[in-house]
């Protein structure tokens, strides 16, 4: 096995607080495309929105590509991003069968100051800049609570 030389330098400084919102993205092993399957992509929308139910996250925006995903959360209660991360990755994992994910994820905590609509927009529009869909609306496999 390869070594992975930049992944544990996904974890410096990660830090998680309530009520932040947190851009994250994480990458199919090997970026198999996955979610090019209908019933996949639905099984991680379905785990994303359990961690509303579970009080861990609020899913303020999602875009699930065929490779990776995009969820703009704000955490709730005592969660941390490390482990609301770990848990939706794992429970994919478990109902898709062996390897799924690149160990890690990315995760970008936006500042109060920062533009939380356009945030969810650059999520959201990740279809149409993949060149998968001309129209936003054509593309199944996305939500934002603005619209």
């Amino acid at each position: 096995m390869a070594p992975k030389p930049h992944s544990h330098r996904l974890r410096v400084g990660r830090h998680s607080e309530a009520r932040r919102i947190y851009l994250v993205t994480a990458i199919t092993k090997h970026r198999r495309p996955l979610f090019h399957s209908l019933s996949a992509a639905r099984c991680l929308i379905r785990v994303m929105h359990k961690e509303h139910y579970l009080g861990r996250a609020d899913t303020l925006a999602f875009v699930v590509m065929p490779d990776h995903f995009h969820w703009l959360l704000e955490l709730t209660g005592t969660a941390e991003l490390s482990r609301v991360m770990q848990a939706v990755k794992s429970v994919v994992a478990h109902h898709l069968g062996g390897t799924v994910w690149q160990d890690g994820f990315h995760d970008h905590a936006l500042r109060h100051e920062e533009n939380l609509l356009k945030a969810a927009r650059y999520v959201v529009a990740n279809p149409l800049r993949a060149g998968l869909v001309t129209r936003l609306g054509d593309y199944p496999h996305w939500d934002a609570i603005w619209l």
